[in-house]
């Protein structure tokens, strides 16, 4: 086995989005050649409703999948297809934009005003840019779970992990999403497939990650014009980019530590992307603009 060494570590960053709500980005709209398959990663987790109530409304989507999993709270969505639907606390919604997708997601808190909940964007090979749209919408009751000896558990969204197959399936990158908790002062050994990219990003509890110059070692993340050194233990917030190898090394902190897992093979084409649409070139970029201003957008 070989492990694969941090080589950043990046702190989420609050913005703006949709109609108003307030979140933290983990990375998207910059360089995508590090995160590919990937383009974005939002943390939308608020306990104070005015800062997310007004949600998502309708906005469209092309050339990607999107990835919307909900740990507190709800989400209501519609689309232009005429699906609707809830998903709530442990649900996923895989979502392939494909050709085209009008949508909306609308945030509502659980009985204490909790909203909790990732959204990943995957991107499409340009084979499957224009491919017909579809949901796969899992309940957490669906979603596989496998416990080892010493406590570490993990919740199976996509792929394959210890013998146990995630529910949602036909995915282009053939990616792993994985929601692991470590428990305290454990130290877990978490393979990842050698060919994959692969990140992980914490949102509760603390740890470190070993790094391949030493045990459990940090390295230094370059934050907009200020070079600053990678504190010794990661905790909320944080998002770990890992280099090659195939397993990453976590050893949890006092409170022990969840974070998510994901990897997934880097399609390596070119990348023309202005909010949620992301095609190959500036010219398929501006065909769909386009599209949305004549009314010819959605192809299904």
């Amino acid at each position: 086995m070989s492990l694969r060494p941090v080589k950043r570590i990046i702190q989420s960053k609050p913005v703006l989005e949709g109609a108003g709500v307030h979140l933290h980005r983990a990375f998207g709209f910059g360089k995508t050649s590090d995160f590919d398959p990937f383009l974005l990663l939002d943390d939308f987790r608020n306990d104070v409703p005015k800062d997310y109530l007004a949600g998502f409304p309708w906005h469209p989507h092309r050339g990607i999948e999107t990835i919307t999993y909900v740990l507190a709270g709800t989400v209501e969505h519609g689309d232009s297809l005429g699906n609707r639907g809830v998903i709530g606390a442990g649900d996923i919604q895989w979502m392939t934009a494909g050709s085209g997708i009008i949508h909306q997601e609308m945030p509502q808190g659980d009985q204490v005003g909790r909203m909790h909940g990732f959204q990943l964007w995957s991107n499409l090979p340009a084979s499957l840019k224009m491919t017909p749209p579809r949901y796969q919408e899992v309940k957490q009751g669906d979603v596989a779970k496998v416990t080892d000896d010493d406590g570490t558990h993990v919740r199976i969204v996509c792929g394959t992990f210890w013998g146990k197959t995630g529910p949602v399936d036909g995915i282009a990158a053939n990616p792993t999403y994985l929601d692991v908790s470590v428990p305290p002062g454990r130290t877990k050994k978490l393979p990842v497939e050698t060919t994959h990219h692969s990140f992980a990003y914490v949102f509760e509890g603390s740890g470190k990650f070993a790094n391949a110059s030493g045990p459990l070692a940090m390295p230094t993340e370059s934050v907009g014009q200020s070079e600053v050194k990678s504190p010794s233990d990661v905790a909320n917030r944080s998002l770990i980019l890992f280099d090659n190898g195939d397993e990453v090394v976590v050893h949890a902190g006092e409170q022990g530590i969840r974070f998510l897992l994901v990897s997934g093979k880097p399609l390596e084409e070119p990348v023309a992307w202005h909010g949620p649409i992301v095609m190959n070139t500036q010219q398929q970029l501006q065909q769909a603009f386009q599209e949305l201003q004549q009314g010819t957008f959605l192809k299904s």
